[in-house]
């Protein structure tokens, strides 16, 4: 029984060596990964994703080199699919979604997904975020209140992306009038075509996105006006602003439904790997992923492009989006006719 015990032990140090010793430093040497961005170019997602890739190889073992791809399509569903299903699981792959996309699924019950949100193998989320309702500063749109009373075209990329379903929840929720005019391939494009006078605004704009994109407009009512804040908890700073929040429009009820469709916001920019990744690369990709978030350079980079860092690892990560699954059916079914009508 003892031999037994000991020759266990000498096994289980053994492989113990082979995970922690020369041959995982080497992990990734001479390797590059890919790590793919469900959103085009110039966008938030992409600033965050191009500003990780030059900071994270130090953290993982061997230095790979890690190149950006962008893979826009179906509010991020497009890369959501491929990381699912296509993408090899040798750990030379990740990617960053819309959160949209990861709970789209819970919200959509008559649409097949090729992909399981629960079963992606999740990194950690880079932020927790704030989101905005912005219109441009000509529009006849300039409070909440107007948006409640007047007409109005707001672009969007399509169900699953905040652009659209945020706009879709405050129509039902909190009785704005506004036309969605979907098809805009990011919030880049959308607020383009603000400034052509096509839009008078955008709804679920990430309040750090805003800023990054178009530094001159935030807090200048003469370029554009921002009519409402949307998160679970209120940001002092843009109330300071006078940026009124949502829990001053959606009330009783609906606020309980609210709370569930802005709780992705809680990982407002994660990444995620290909179910079945294997087990050394995912612990390394988590491992330098949290470190990584705490990088004096990569600090530096999001601090100067005015985009924020509130860090959630992949634990915590996992647990919400489980939640949000486990969510009583008839909230689940309020928030779906919320966002889609249905």
């Amino acid at each position: 029984m003892h031999r037994k015990l000991l020759l266990s032990a000498v096994l289980l140090a053994a492989c113990t060596a082979l995970v922690s010793g020369p041959a995982s430093a080497q992990l990734y040497a001479g390797k590059k990964i890919s790590l793919i961005v469900g959103s085009p170019p110039g966008g938030g997602y992409d600033f965050y994703s191009r500003i990780l890739s030059r900071h994270m190889p130090k953290y993982l073992p061997g230095n790979p080199t890690i190149v950006v791809q962008n893979m826009p399509g179906a509010g991020s569903m497009k890369a959501a699919e491929y990381l699912y299903a296509i993408a090899p699981k040798d750990g030379t792959v990740f990617g960053m979604v819309f959160p949209g996309a990861l709970v789209e699924p819970l919200f959509d019950a008559k649409k097949k997904f090729r992909f399981v949100p629960t079963k992606y193998a999740f990194i950690g989320s880079i932020d927790s975020g704030v989101r905005l309702c912005v219109t441009y500063g000509t529009s006849k749109i300039k409070t909440f209140e107007d948006a409640q009373k007047m007409p109005s075209s707001f672009g969007g990329s399509g169900p699953g992306s905040s652009t659209t379903d945020y706009a879709h929840f405050l129509n039902v929720l909190a009785g704005t009038k506004i036309k969605i005019v979907n098809g805009y391939k990011g919030s880049r494009t959308t607020i383009t075509a603000m400034e052509k006078g096509e839009l008078d605004g955008i709804c679920g704009l990430d309040s750090g996105s805003f800023q990054a994109m178009r530094p001159d407009w935030y807090n200048n009512s003469k370029l554009s006006h921002m009519i409402v804040q949307t998160s679970l908890t209120p940001s002092n700073e843009l109330e300071k602003l006078g940026v009124p929040s949502i829990w001053k429009f959606v009330t009783g009820e609906n606020r309980k439904v609210a709370e569930l469709i802005l709780a992705q916001q809680e990982f407002h920019r994660p990444y995620i790997a290909p179910p079945g990744t294997s087990a050394p690369h995912l612990a390394a990709l988590r491992k330098a992923f949290d470190d990584v978030v705490r990088d004096k350079g990569l600090l530096a980079e999001t601090a100067k492009a005015k985009l924020s860092v509130q860090p959630k690892d992949a634990a915590t990560v996992g647990k919400l989006i489980s939640d949000m699954y486990n969510s009583p059916p008839e909230l689940v079914a309020k928030a779906r006719h919320a966002l889609r009508g249905r």
